[in-house]
């Protein structure tokens, strides 16, 4: 076989890459003559995928509220590798914020929409069975969606909104971590102590959360935006990005729990608790909480009728 300009091209420059790291490269070539072919189930690791779906009980449908929360986590990871990217792009410019604000969005998007696969998919009676085996485990203990609140805002933003005129922004991380909006969510509802859930959470994220916290107060997405907009033409969509982006999570995410929530847990005349004790009829309504990323950028009747209109379309149509 006779070795053509191309092919003589490229062993030029792979011999010039890997000269430079002191490399040879026919040993190299040696590797790639015994390496078997790269097969797309050995790449994607696709029989441990499918393996890592393990019920604490024998009804059906517990599979797929595991597979659903995997898939949850897999676009939470999707996210958290945009938000790298972003914070650590020393060239950052509008469009390219812009970008991974976009894609951010979709992966939200689709979260959102996909909801009502495991909403509509589970048997509700069965969903009522399995679930006490699911203590004191819950979705709210997903790391990594607060690390995804921690990327898009300042701390303070996340911080209760009864407490929060208490605090500046320069306040110490550790001491907004304390008064975070979430915890009330995770206590017990007759005593108001921490719950199990939450004492769980803490041990294995909070320190990670507070150190992130801290290493993005210059970097979060708010002041990425801020430090951008007053250098650059803020005319180019991104203002209309970060609005979907603080309406996707928190508001539309946090209300198709909600839904998920009043289909499975609300009945007449008592509430069921949640999985892990979290009191959801408090925690999950966006009204309660005001969670709200980028308040600069709403009006003050957008803000005050903050997720009104997703509860009356979807948890109490007419």
């Amino acid at each position: 076989m006779d070795i053509t300009p191309e092919i003589n091209q490229r062993l030029t420059l792979l011999e010039q890459k890997f000269t430079a790291m002191g490399q040879d490269l026919t040993s190299y070539l040696d590797g790639l003559l015994h390496a078997n072919f790269l097969t797309y189930w050995d790449y994607i690791h696709l029989d441990t995928l499918l393996s890592l779906q393990n019920p604490k009980t024998p009804f059906h449908d517990e599979k797929i509220f595991i597979i659903y929360h995997q898939i949850t986590e897999l676009y939470f990871k999707l996210t958290l590798i945009e938000f790298e990217r972003l914070t650590n792009n020393r060239e950052l410019n509008i469009k390219s914020l812009l970008q991974g604000i976009t894609r951010i969005n979709r992966y939200f998007e689709n979260l959102v929409m996909s909801f009502d696969v495991m909403v509509d998919g589970m048997d509700p009676a069965e969903f009522m069975k399995f679930r006490m085996s699911l203590l004191p485990a819950s979705g709210f203990q997903s790391g990594q969606y607060r690390m995804i609140e921690v990327y898009c805002t300042d701390f303070i933003q996340l911080v209760d909104k009864d407490k929060r005129d208490s605090f500046s922004v320069d306040e110490k991380i550790e001491t907004l971590y304390e008064n975070l909006y979430w915890k009330a969510g995770a206590t017990e509802l007759s005593t108001g102590n921490k719950t199990l859930t939450l004492k769980q959470f803490e041990e294995k994220y909070g320190n990670e959360i507070v150190l992130l916290g801290e290493g993005l107060r210059k970097t979060n997405l708010r002041q990425l935006y801020k430090n951008i907009s007053g250098a650059q033409n803020p005319d180019s969509g991104i203002i209309e990005a970060l609005r979907l982006l603080d309406s996707n999570v928190n508001v539309n995410w946090p209300l198709a729990h909600y839904k998920s929530a009043v289909r499975y847990l609300q009945k007449d005349p008592e509430d069921i608790k949640a999985t892990g004790g979290t009191n959801w009829q408090k925690y999950l309504p966006p009204r309660f909480q005001k969670r709200v990323f980028y308040p600069e950028l709403w009006s003050e009747e957008e803000l005050a009728n903050w997720g009104k209109s997703w509860v009356e379309k979807n948890v109490f149509p007419k």
